[in-house]
Parts: C-alpha cells; structure tokens; sequence
C-alpha cells in the first residue's frame, strides 16, 4: 500500500487503459456487425413465415366459404 504512483507509471497505466479498452470498442464493433447480420437473416425469415400464414389461412377461409356455401345449397334445394 506504501507504492507511490510516479508520473511515468501513470503515464503507463493511462496508456495500458487506453490499449484495453481500443480493445474492447474493436470487440464491441464485431459484435455489432454479427448483431446487423442476425437482424437481416431474422427478418427474412420472419417475411417468409408471414407469407405462408397468410396463404394457409386465405386457404383456410376459402375452404369454409366453399363449405358454408355447399351446406346453404343443400339446405335451399331441400
């Protein structure tokens, strides 16, 4: 606890603490990158999964009009 701290060993610290943390800000850009990629591929994915819900369910209310119809038909010609 007795060190003292001359002028040229906080000139080193400042400069180590500095090297660190250009360090960490290169880290934080790759990061950041990978972030963007993943984003992209996620929407489009999610584009796709939106465009086949939407195809399955118009399906879906195509195929109970269809039906609904049939069944009024078959009430009507009785």
């Amino acid at each position: 606890m007795g060190e003292r701290w001359t002028d040229e060993r906080l000139d080193d610290f400042r400069g180590e603490v500095s090297r660190r943390f250009d360090k960490v800000d290169r880290r934080f850009d790759t990061v950041e990158g990978e972030i963007g990629e993943l984003r992209t591929e996620m929407n489009t994915r999610f584009d796709g999964l939106q465009r086949t819900m939407l195809l399955l369910c118009g399906g879906i209310i195509a195929a109970l009009i269809g039906l609904l119809g049939t069944a009024i038909f078959a009430v009507v010609q009785m």
